[in-house]
């Protein structure tokens, strides 16, 4: 064995290999379903980066990369991107929940002519009150219920 074969290591991708049936979707990463939720919602209210960085208090360019998905934000910064959306840390990640499950279900179905594997969106906007677990009679959103909370879901 040569010695530079010996140096030599294994290499982990940070992001998942592409699927080796090109019909499939790539396997999603967390931090990309959240920075699309992120996404999603402060477009939704119309409102600009700029704006939800300065409500959130974090930079810029810092939530624009949340929001692409190229950084891991901690549970401190998206509950703050989340406050600053009139929206709880629940909601986002019961969203982002929602759509890992949609993806995955179109991940495991047979795929028929003209289906499609985009699950599904939904925005979560405060309509109303405020109750102890987010907004009451937000049209579209999910609420846990019990003493531990739950999430719906459908496929």
């Amino acid at each position: 064995m040569s010695i530079r074969a010996t140096n030599q290591a294994d290499v982990i991708p940070l992001r998942p290999l592409p699927a080796k049936d090109p019909a499939l979707p790539r396997e999603p990463l967390w931090r990309d379903l959240v920075g699309e939720v992120l996404r999603r919602e402060r477009q939704s209210q119309g409102r600009t980066l700029k704006e939800v960085a300065e409500a959130a208090r974090i930079s810029m360019p810092y939530l624009s990369e949340v929001e692409r998905g190229l950084k891991e934000a901690s549970s401190e910064v998206l509950a703050a991107a989340a406050r600053a959306l009139g929206l709880n840390l629940a909601d986002v990640l019961a969203l982002a929940g929602e759509r890992l499950v949609s993806l995955a279900a179109a991940r495991s179905r047979p795929r028929s002519p003209g289906s499609s594997a985009a699950g599904g969106h939904r925005s979560v906007r405060s309509t109303g009150p405020v109750g102890p677990v987010g907004p009451v009679g937000s049209v579209g959103a999910m609420r846990p219920s019990g003493p531990l909370g739950g999430v719906l879901l459908a496929a």
